[in-house]
């Protein structure tokens, strides 16, 4: 059996999977990316590999993606993370029907991709130049409140009233408002689901620009924050799709891109 793998290497995770043949998930793994990401990329690939009792020569074909891509020498290919996470995107959902729109926010940055109606990008929008709204900024809101970030979808449900209100663009000064909120007595699940609508207002606005179309699908670690998708589907007025292992989108992408690389190769010689 042949196997391909996708390797997403993130400023903050390393997410590595792989597939068979038949495009079918055979295993998966994410770890961080520390200093030295090719050493962890490594790393992290054997583990799996272990795991999954994979010898390498049986990986006969490797995509690279994400921030790190081009220090992986080793990969056969790479690709930008929004042509691997729209493949992604659209494998992981083919069970839930057509995905027209992706909203995508990983460790420092989110993007707002659109596709057309077989699945091609035709337009994104990043937010790559302040940590609010991103999942960094979602760990050091945690870090305030001193809760831990997993935490934090379920404390939303629990707030009171209407969400606060967190108003600063900036990572930093937004952190100072959440200490203010806190010395002024304000409970932290009113403060938790401030913060997730302040994310999902800057979402929306992203989203915006490359056009709000129906089949909405969100990855990415912060997608497994059930108050975050209850704060983003709230502000677009529209349900949301949320796969079944959001963080592993981009790097599934990257694995059927070089499975489709592969076969192509082999029938033109």
């Amino acid at each position: 059996m042949n196997y391909f793998a996708g390797i997403d290497i993130g400023s903050t995770a390393i997410k590595i999977t792989i597939i068979d043949e038949n495009r079918a998930l055979v295993g998966q793994r994410i770890s961080g990316s520390g200093s030295m990401f090719y050493k962890y990329a490594h790393q992290t690939l054997d583990d799996l590999l272990r795991e999954l009792k994979i010898a390498k020569e049986e990986i006969v074909y490797t995509v690279a993606t994400g921030y790190g891509r081009k220090l992986f020498k080793e990969a056969d290919e790479n690709i930008s993370e929004i042509t691997a996470n729209a493949i992604g995107a659209v494998a992981a959902a083919r069970e839930f029907g057509e995905i027209k729109t992706i909203i995508n926010i990983g460790g420092q940055d989110s993007k707002a991709i659109s596709l057309d109606d077989t699945g091609n990008v035709v337009n994104f929008a990043m937010n790559d130049r302040c940590a609010a709204g991103t999942g960094k900024f979602l760990d050091a809101c945690a870090m305030n409140l001193e809760i831990g970030v997993e935490e934090l979808g379920e404390r939303h449900f629990h707030a009171i009233g209407t969400p606060l209100s967190i108003n600063s663009t900036c990572a930093v000064f937004a952190e100072s408002e959440i200490i203010g909120l806190l010395g002024n007595n304000h409970n932290v699940e009113d403060i938790v689901c401030g913060v997730h609508y302040s994310i999902a207002k800057r979402i929306v606005k992203l989203v915006k620009r490359v056009g709000i179309r129906e089949g909405i699908y969100f990855d990415g670690g912060p997608a497994l924050n059930g108050g975050l998708v209850n704060a983003i589907e709230n502000e677009l007025g529209k349900k949301i799709f949320i796969p079944e292992h959001p963080q592993i989108t981009t790097s599934y992408g990257a694995a059927i891109l070089g499975a489709d690389s592969f076969d192509y190769q082999k029938m033109n010689g």
